[in-house]
């Protein structure tokens, strides 16, 4: 399951952090080049100005997932 977030500046990436440390299940960023686990602070800020993916397991809930991506934004 993926969806696509523009990630913009640092408070962002810390709301991103936050949310993915509170998810019952793994979060992951990727873009062409590169896949992040979500919980990892420092590897988020090389996403700063980019566009990347979010990403989980597709046994994932979707209205769950699709309300975490939209806090993201």
């Amino acid at each position: 399951m993926t969806k696509v977030i523009d990630i913009k500046d640092e408070s962002q990436v810390a709301k991103i952090n936050r949310l993915a440390c509170e998810a019952p299940y793994e979060v992951w960023l990727s873009t062409d080049t590169v896949m992040l686990d979500a919980r990892s602070l420092l590897g988020l800020f090389s996403l700063i100005g980019k566009r990347a993916r979010v990403v989980a397991e597709d046994d994932v809930n979707p209205r769950q997932f699709s309300r975490l991506v939209s806090e993201m934004e």
